[in-house]
């Protein structure tokens, strides 16, 4: 299986041209926002625009849940696909989507910008903006499979050359989580979580020190700690980042990209 990935941040128009991507590409499969679509059709998964809530979404969107990333993988060994086409905000979503599937190495990666004009990244910004989404699904599939949220069919506002063959329908959808306007998690929220596993640790002293820092690409941590006497410092740091990634990305709904830890000293009981 050949992977691509389709990468640009939210709300710049990957799902509207995701279609005219994996044409050019000769590609008949893509997974966006926890769905697997083949030639205009949901195959599999669930939609992460269907969710309740932004925190629901981004876990539905890279297969945080060990059952929904199980039945993808089943479906995509049951159809087999020669190429695949993944959409992401940043390569790291794009890792950690193939990290969850165990999809081969990316064959290409794409970039928004390279692909759209930039009126047509103010366009979907602008969109994005007044809550409306895009899914690569005719309207009728939406309704069947995502009863409940507002949807009308996408017309292109922007002409394409003659001659090319038209992207499948699409739909504009207004997910249940953007009627309740934006959710914030300022960078004292991720903090007070690490300094409390960090507490709880038993070979990490009390004192951790704590810095954060939240994009749109997600959130990197960095920590200064001391280390009980005789211990292994390499295996406990390890697994206290592992810990601490795995409960802010659950908690918070938030990537983490990177979580860096100092030792810089050690204490005795």
């Amino acid at each position: 299986m050949d992977v691509y990935a389709l990468i640009g941040p939210s709300g710049t128009g990957k799902s509207h041209h995701a279609m005219e991507v994996a044409q050019q590409y000769d590609i008949e499969y893509i997974i966006d926002d926890g769905l697997l679509i083949h030639r205009g059709k949901k195959i599999a998964g669930q939609s992460a625009k269907a969710e309740p809530t932004l925190v629901a979404a981004v876990k539905t969107a890279i297969f945080l849940d060990p059952k929904a990333a199980a039945d993808m993988r089943e479906t995509l060994q049951k159809e087999n696909p020669k190429k695949l086409l993944l959409l992401g905000t940043s390569e790291h979503m794009i890792d950690r989507v193939g990290q969850s599937l165990n999809l081969p190495p990316l064959k290409q990666i794409i970039f928004i910008h390279n692909v759209v004009s930039p009126e047509e990244i103010q366009l979907a910004q602008q969109m994005r903006q007044e809550g409306k989404h895009v899914i690569p699904l005719p309207a009728v599939e939406v309704r069947q499979n995502f009863p409940g949220i507002w949807i009308r069919p996408f017309k292109d506002l922007f002409k394409r050359k003659k001659g090319k063959d038209q992207p499948s329908e699409k739909s504009i959808v207004r997910p249940r989580f953007s009627q309740f306007g934006q959710v914030s998690i300022s960078e004292q929220v991720v903090i007070q979580l690490v300094n409390h596993l960090a507490k709880q640790h038993e070979r990490l002293g009390q004192g951790v020190k704590t810095g954060v820092n939240i994009s749109d690409l997600g959130v990197t941590i960095q920590c200064e700690a001391t280390v009980r006497f005789g211990t292994p410092i390499q295996l406990a740091v390890q697994a206290f980042q592992e810990e601490a990634i795995q409960t802010v990305e659950h908690i918070t709904g938030l990537t983490v990209r990177s979580i860096d830890v100092r030792i810089t000293g050690i204490y005795k009981d």
